[in-house]
């Protein structure tokens, strides 16, 4: 089948939305060619709108762990939107979703939810910026939090795919409150927040960095993060948005031990609806309007469709099947590695949980500097070889990937048939 209706709607797409799409990286500019428009989902699969089928390796960047229309989900959203679609007003549902997550992650004991992963992030420094009476915030090299302006600097996802190394449009005053360090360096951390007249308000970390490709943190680097924080004042923020219930059941904390002031989450807690949420100790959330003096507010903050949709992810995610769900995220990574080996190419991978990642390095890769050192235009080639053999991955080099419960043994085994053939297509 032709793509012309692909093509058509791309065509325009581009008269009406910046760059044809509504959310940068989908442009597909990081590694050429069109992207693929979608048509429908089920499972670990996808069809585009000129019904081609490819096993599905982003997921709606991470929120789908069940896979694409999982039916504990559709019906769940389907009793919920007869009720009503929205209310801005308290729901039983939401407090459902809320106690569900504490009952998940106790160390966040009061949390507030919003609509997206930046109004999480960005809420986040803001509470944590008045409850210490400090401006400045350190991030870490790569590391995406969204689109606010405070982590715009240096940032990765879209903006390292794109090349630039920070947004025009971010105030100079603002960017310089934005301090920045190596991923997995205590040394340059800890200069960093000392260089600082008056402290820093907070250290905000993608826990497994998945922004700039997949990079796990050094043994000690999370520890260290917290003895930094509790040295100099600051409080210790996890972006868990990406990582949340897909690294462990329960997060951050209970894979490698350390407990943030401040957790943001989101992707997975919507079930592939719009739903994020920041929560932490109680003493510092309650400086939240209206229990506090610290403003934020959303219409659809707690929409409902999006709290059902969440609900019944988390319920069906048990520990059993996220244990599952790892074992095929190592056989896929384990295999990958394997067929690297076997063609020659320089490589590297790594998984956590359900989150997986690569690159054309033979690594380590332990930071965004050493993940800039990758072949990207031997990325480029697989990537299309991949995408021509139905396996769709990220198109950026500097993204993580995910699995989903619904992709069995059949589509490791699927997908590593293809990508072998792929990669020695694209290392010829």
């Amino acid at each position: 089948m032709g793509a012309e209706r692909s093509a058509e709607i791309l065509r325009r797409s581009r008269d009406i939305f910046p760059g044809g799409v509504n959310s940068p990286v989908r442009a597909f500019r990081g590694v050429g060619g069109d992207p693929v428009v979608a048509a429908r989902g089920e499972g670990a699969r996808i069809w585009d709108e000129d019904g081609r089928e490819y096993i599905d390796y982003v997921l709606s960047w991470g929120p789908l762990v069940l896979g694409h229309a999982h039916p504990m989900v559709l019906d769940a959203v389907e009793a919920a939107m007869r009720m009503g679609t929205s209310f801005g007003m308290p729901t039983e549902l939401e407090l459902d979703l809320g106690e569900l997550i504490r009952q998940r992650m106790p160390h966040v004991e009061m949390l507030r939810f919003v609509s997206s992963g930046t109004e999480a992030t960005m809420s986040a420094v803001r509470l944590a910026r008045a409850f210490t009476g400090r401006d400045a915030i350190l991030k870490f090299d790569g590391c995406y939090h969204g689109h606010a302006d405070s982590f715009l600097v240096r940032a990765g996802s879209g903006v390292a795919t794109l090349g630039l190394p920070n947004s025009p449009g971010v105030p100079d005053s603002l960017a310089a409150l934005t301090l920045t360090a190596p991923f997995n360096d205590l040394d340059a951390t800890r200069a960093a927040v000392r260089s600082v007249n008056g402290g820093v308000a907070a250290i905000i970390v993608e826990p497994v960095v998945g922004n700039a490709g997949f990079i796990l943190p050094a043994d000690g680097f999370l520890s260290g993060l917290r003895e930094i924080a509790d040295e100099s004042g600051a409080l210790l923020v996890f972006d868990e948005v990406m990582t949340g219930f897909r690294i462990a059941p329960s997060g951050a904390r209970e894979r490698f031990g350390v407990t943030a002031d401040l957790t943001t989450l989101g992707k997975v807690i919507g079930g592939g609806l719009p739903a994020a949420a920041y929560g932490g100790r109680r003493e510092i959330m309650e400086q939240i309007a209206p229990a506090g003096p610290v403003y934020q507010a959303g219409t659809l903050s707690g929409n409902p469709l999006a709290m059902a949709a969440g609900y019944a992810t988390l319920t069906a995610l048990t520990r059993e099947l996220h244990e599952k769900i790892a074992r095929r995220t190592e056989s896929l990574v384990t295999g990958l590695i394997g067929i690297a080996d076997r063609v020659g190419a320089p490589f590297t991978a790594g998984s956590a949980g359900s989150m997986w990642g690569f690159f054309f390095h033979p690594g380590p890769v332990y930071d965004f500097e050493s993940a800039k050192k990758s072949d990207i235009e031997l990325f480029k080639r697989f990537y299309h070889a991949a995408l021509e053999r139905g396996v769709y991955l990220a198109p950026s080099a500097f993204e993580a990937g995910f699995v989903s419960a619904a992709h069995g043994d059949r589509e490791v085994s699927e997908t590593l048939n293809r990508l072998e053939d792929a990669m020695r297509a694209a290392s010829a």
